[in-house]
């Protein structure tokens, strides 16, 4: 790949040349180098490159090695990957991460991996040692985009995310998301999710956890906590929602996915519904059977903030979902049976 990608650019350079001096060939020993490129172009070029390609290129030489780990070119990248399931959280724990890693020796006496990532923790490790030349801050800084994607990818950084459907779908977590600590498998590109421990019970560790089953928590409220609703004189019939929901107190919380459904009193006729002006709400959970002990919860609007008992679980803090995005989500985690 280095040797196509050198070849790329000594075309151009070539062609560059060309251009410039028309009347008379170019020659290899006449034609532009890569470091004379013009800046711009050199950057189109580099802002094509995969991760990969970066790293292969930026250990040609010390002049293209600060433009190949620039943050600039990497947060492309970052965001390409990682932007649907890098939240607040997870930037708030890196930053955790780097201060108690400052000089990398969590990877001291530890065997490289082999591909991108192998690549670039070489570059870094050779940048701190020093290399024999002066450090450059803009390669070796550990808090870089381009350490951040690094951690990611070789699955040394846990950082929080949420899970929809936990434990492998298990019936019991059908339409539910829960928070998680994950860790990048880039064998399998899958993910491990670390649970919350339930209780006295130890935290429940789930392999193979698909892209398409994460996201970024969409508040910065704890499993353990109480999310204080904003949106409950909001609420109307047919409006999506989802609720915090504990078996226990010992339990932390999990984001499930609910309707507002329409009172006894109401036909559901939408001009002559007036269940929005009543204090008691009505919240469905479709995915159970009509009649189920789960099928649907009665709140109070004005009154609501984390009820229920042993037998029914505790139902807490409401968000209401305003984007068509979330509800395409649910909807194609839908079970393809009605649960009893």
């Amino acid at each position: 790949m280095l040797h196509s990608l050198l070849f790329l650019i000594t075309s151009f350079s070539l062609f560059l040349t060309s251009i410039m001096s028309p009347k008379s060939k170019p020659s290899a020993a006449t034609a532009m180098s890569v470091l004379e490129l013009p800046d711009l172009v050199l950057e189109c070029i580099l802002e094509k490159l995969p991760p990969e390609g970066l790293c292969r290129m930026a250990s040609v030489c010390t002049s293209l090695r600060d433009g190949c780990v620039s943050d600039h070119l990497w947060r492309k990248h970052m965001e390409g990957k990682w932007g649907g399931i890098f939240g607040a959280a997870a930037a708030r724990e890196w930053e955790c991460f780097i201060a108690s890693r400052k000089e990398l020796s969590f990877l001291n006496g530890e065997k490289l991996q082999k591909g991108v990532v192998g690549y670039l923790w070489g570059l870094i490790r050779s940048g701190l040692s020093g290399g024999g030349g002066r450090r450059r801050s803009s390669f070796t800084a550990v808090d870089s985009v381009m350490s951040k994607y690094l951690a990611l990818e070789s699955g040394k950084f846990w950082f929080p995310a949420q899970v929809y459907n936990r434990e492998n779908g298990h019936v019991g977590f059908m339409l539910s998301c829960y928070d998680a600590m994950l860790s990048y498998d880039r064998k399998t590109d899958t993910f491990n999710a670390r649970y919350p421990a339930h209780g006295a019970r130890p935290s429940a560790i789930e392999s193979g956890v698909t892209w398409d089953r994460l996201r970024a928590p969409f508040v910065h409220t704890s499993s353990h906590d109480l999310h204080i609703s904003d949106c409950l004189h909001d609420l109307h019939p047919e409006d999506h929602i989802e609720i915090q929901w504990r078996r226990n107190k010992e339990f932390p919380y999990g984001w499930w996915y609910g309707v507002i459904g329409h009172l006894e009193t109401c036909d559901g006729n939408a001009s002559y519904c007036r269940c929005h002006d009543s204090d008691t709400v009505v919240l469905e959970f479709r995915q159970y059977t009509p009649g189920s002990l789960w099928r649907a919860k009665f709140i109070n609007r004005r009154e609501h903030r984390e009820e229920g008992n042993e037998t029914d679980g505790f139902y807490g803090g409401i968000r209401k979902l305003r984007g068509e995005e979330e509800i395409s989500m649910w909807k194609k985690l839908w079970p393809a049976q009605v649960l009893q």
